[in-house]
């Protein structure tokens, strides 16, 4: 029995009943926002600019939806720095807290060898600075699979790096487990005090998607799986300690490959389903909206091969009233949230949904 001393079986017991017997709320739906956009990977909203929408596209196109139009001027174009196609492209964008005062934004992308590549750059009357790209991190990626590519700033103001174990398959030369690789990782890098980046959690396969809620600072990892089980992991505001995520000695709550655990706290998923509704979990958001009142405090993922939505909530640490949504999403490549804290969903098909009621 795999983790017999952790609480997280009860978890994916309760979450695995809701996936097999789904507890639908026919009050929520989809709203199109847009569609016809080239690979979309993310969507997301700057600090100070209530009305705009920024939509990242795979091959290295940033763009502007604003009062449901695309600005036809691109924010960033970096096609030529990109190998873009599978898992490599860009992947992540994240503004700065001060970007209303200092225009900065950060992205994370894979160039034409492969490597992880995370740089910030400045922005000035919607477009970006040429020239201004500086890189804040560089990770040489061993296979073309698994490079995680989400950043997000934290409540800390610090910017946090989402790093997959370098791809092939199980993790073969254990890079998740080694504190002294930044593969299978998920990094902090302090921003505003000269970019030191040190290690905020191991044992991740590819935590593609993540989030922090808006309210309390917690996070939200969707760590994608290998042959059967994909999660949803979780560190509480304020904590301290180094968490361990198990991988590959475990996949989800269930033994992978046994073998030595690296440092930090073994820590299970507090939500994981089993492949058969889904084989990719893309991690979301905890809404925080106003125009769906009966979305509050849930938290939203779903699976990119299925499209299936589910969404939970979280008390004392303990996942609750888990449930699978009336809709789904074809090709799911991630959540994003507007500056109003509006959920959206996004399609790799080129559409843009937002959550309604």
């Amino acid at each position: 029995m795999a983790r017999a001393a952790l609480v997280v079986l009860a978890f994916a017991a309760v979450v695995g009943a809701a996936v097999a017997a789904p507890n639908r709320t026919a009050s929520l739906r989809l709203k199109k926002v847009v569609s016809g956009l080239e690979s979309p990977v993310f969507v997301t909203a700057a600090p100070g600019e209530p009305n705009l929408l920024y939509m990242v596209e795979q091959a290295g196109v940033i763009r502007i939806l604003q009062g449901g139009k695309l600005l036809s001027a691109p924010f960033l174009d970096i096609r030529s720095l990109i190998d873009s196609g599978g898992e490599r492209g860009l992947l992540g964008l994240a503004f700065d807290s001060g970007y209303a005062t200092n225009h900065r934004y950060y992205v994370d992308y894979t160039d034409k060898r492969g490597n992880t590549n995370v740089v910030s750059l400045l922005a000035r009357g919607g477009r970006t600075v040429a020239g201004s790209l500086r890189r804040l991190l560089f990770v040489k990626q061993p296979y073309s699979n698994h490079n995680g590519g989400m950043v997000a700033v934290g409540p800390d103001r610090a910017l946090y790096v989402g790093m997959g174990d370098g791809g092939s398959g199980g993790d073969p030369e254990n890079r998740a487990q080694n504190q002294k690789s930044r593969l299978g990782k998920l990094l902090r890098i302090d921003v505003r005090h000269g970019g030191r980046v040190t290690l905020a959690a191991l044992g991740l396969r590819n935590p593609w998607r993540f989030s922090f809620d808006r309210a309390n600072g917690d996070l939200y990892i969707g760590d994608v799986g290998q042959n059967a089980n994909e999660e949803i992991d979780y560190i509480r505001a304020g904590t301290k300690r180094l968490l361990n995520f198990g991988w590959r000695v475990y996949e989800g709550s269930e033994t992978y490959q046994p073998g030595k655990l690296g440092p930090g706290r073994l820590t299970g998923p507090i939500a994981e389903y089993q492949h058969g509704p889904g084989c990719s979990v893309t991690g979301g958001y905890v809404y925080r909206g106003r125009a769906v009142p009966d979305a509050v405090g849930r938290y939203f993922y779903g699976d990119y091969c299925s499209g299936e939505i589910w969404s939970l909530e979280l008390r004392d640490g303990r996942s609750t009233d888990p449930r699978r949504e009336p809709f789904s999403v074809e090709s799911l490549s991630s959540f994003g949230q507007d500056a109003a804290g509006e959920l959206y969903l996004v399609s790799l098909d080129g559409v843009v949904y937002r959550l309604a009621a």
